[in-house]
């Protein structure tokens, strides 16, 4: 991931819309995903990459989630072949508010950048899962603090882009 702390998120309208589908499928688990895209002060989100939800016990994945390392490896490996970087993680949170739990604060490796969607009234002729809109939040996550407490994430503003 990033060690750049951004000061403002573009996300690309593309990859948002990409985005909303892959959270939207895992329901009701959480679903999550790779941000792709340029690390800097002015960060920008281009591509997702798609990933399971490898939580060990399939019952908790409703309000938890991992990635499996190897798909961070291949989208790692994808990205230096086109001049982009792995920037951060996203992930849903079905049935709660888009914040950083204590839990994802803790098994994620700062500095990070972590992007939460919530989905808000879904339509009643979508497929189940699939929403009509979502509630996002960007948070920073900064290294952990000389004494090696966490520290309290810090939401980002962000843009979208066409």
């Amino acid at each position: 991931m990033t060690s750049i702390t951004p000061v403002r998120i573009t996300v690309d309208r593309g990859a948002l819309i990409t985005l909303e589908s892959v959270l939207g499928a895992a329901s009701p688990a959480e679903g999550c995903a790779l941000l792709l895209g340029s690390a800097a002060a002015c960060t920008r989100v281009q591509q997702i990459w798609p990933c399971l939800n490898c939580w060990p016990d399939p019952a908790q994945r409703h309000r938890r989630f991992a990635l499996d390392p190897r798909e961070q490896l291949h989208a790692q490996r994808w990205c230096r072949q086109r001049g982009l970087g792995v920037i951060g993680v996203a992930h849903s949170h079905p049935s709660s508010d888009p914040v950083p739990s204590e839990l994802d604060c803790q098994l994620t490796m700062a500095p990070a950048l972590m992007l939460i969607g919530t989905p808000l009234g879904a339509l009643a002729d979508l497929p189940q899962g699939h929403s009509c809109r979502w509630q996002w939040a960007f948070w920073w996550l900064d290294e952990p603090a000389e004494d090696g407490k966490l520290r309290a994430p810090t939401p980002l503003p962000w843009t979208m882009a066409d």
